[in-house]
């Protein structure tokens, strides 16, 4: 492939969902365990850009259960999770692999557990690995156009791998006017201990942390089957910013709560620095499970080299209810 690469793209920021409510792992350590249910697994797929190489294709697959229910005071969660991601950029010139274990654990406020604080912990392991043959430099181009293995640049012929442990951390408030409805506040810390990154062993980089804030509610539409779902998402890391909002509505095809049948449509809107994609929304609920499709419409500067093609996201949740039935309090859903 032809690219003129720089170091810089090695500081590129942490790869990210526009479904970021469907991949709660990667969101906020604290989402660990938050759900209704007995068992989540939730898988996510992005290729972002498709007409520039494929300059992000990003996947990750997450399971999070709670704990010792019997044993802990009433209402109260422990949650234990497990979170795989890979990360290829630039049609795999630069892949990132990333295995995190996370805990939380979400203190009841009130006697009926409709308000609630959690905190989570998340260890992560990274794996980033460099296939410098297929890099080509701005000093290795040639008069008649071919390219030519770089004089100046170590890594053109190389293959590296770089490894590092992670520390991540998050807090979550949850809450309920009357049980139907539910709002929701949390922050998160990503790479605590800014764990070091040097691909040849000199200009050493020091992953820089990311701050998250994220918040949601939903409310049933009184006297129709329907429920009005919002949600934003805000990140800075080494200087850039990302700004998401917007909301969804849902539909019931029935009424059977144990096996349930919902329609979504919405969207949301990604600010980065500057105006950056419309991402419309839809899904699907159908017993246990739960899918949800977005395509990002590219409005920023960059349309014109991605031909208006942002990318498309696929999120799958199946969430294993309990066996007597009990739905718990509400929980963040987007």
């Amino acid at each position: 492939m032809g690219l003129i690469f720089t170091t810089q793209a090695l500081k590129a920021q942490d790869p990210g969902f526009s479904q970021f409510f469907a991949s709660p792992l990667t969101l906020n350590p604290a989402l660990t365990g938050k759900f209704n249910g007995v068992l989540r697994v939730a898988g996510n797929y992005r290729n972002q850009w498709p007409s520039i190489n494929n300059a992000f294709v990003t996947s990750t697959i997450s399971l999070d259960a709670p704990i010792l229910r019997n044993k802990l005071p009433e209402n109260d969660t422990w949650g234990l999770g497990l979170m795989a991601m890979t990360d290829r950029t630039a049609s795999g010139v630069l892949n990132s692999n990333f295995v995190a274990f996370s805990t939380a654990y979400h203190k009841s406020l009130d006697e009926d557990g409709l308000q609630q604080i959690g905190v989570g912990f998340q260890g992560t392991y990274g794996n980033r690995t460099l296939d410098g043959t297929k890099l080509t430099f701005e000093d290795g181009l040639q008069l008649d156009g071919t390219w030519l293995r770089s004089p100046t640049e170590q890594i053109n012929s190389q293959y590296v791998s770089v490894h590092y442990f992670d520390m991540n951390l998050g807090v979550l408030y949850n809450g309920s006017t009357n049980g139907n409805n539910n709002y929701y506040f949390g922050a998160s810390m990503y790479h605590l201990n800014k764990p070091k990154e040097s691909f040849l062993g000199v200009d050493t980089i020091n992953i820089p942390v990311r701050y998250t804030g994220h918040a949601g509610a939903y409310f049933p539409v009184a006297g129709s089957p329907s429920t009005i779902y919002l949600s934003g998402l805000y990140n800075t890391q080494a200087g850039a910013h990302e700004l998401v909002f917007g909301g969804a509505w849902a539909i019931s095809a029935t009424q059977d709560e144990s096996y349930p049948v919902n329609f979504y449509a919405g969207a949301w809107a990604r600010f980065s620095n500057v105006t950056d994609a419309i991402i419309p929304y839809v899904g699907l609920d159908y017993g246990n499970f739960s899918l949800g499709v977005t395509y990002d419409v590219n409005v920023s500067s960059l349309k014109t080299a991605s031909q208006s093609r942002g990318g498309i996201e696929l999120s799958l949740i199946y969430i294993k209810k309990p066996s007597d039935g009990h739905h718990g309090v509400p929980c963040p859903r987007f």
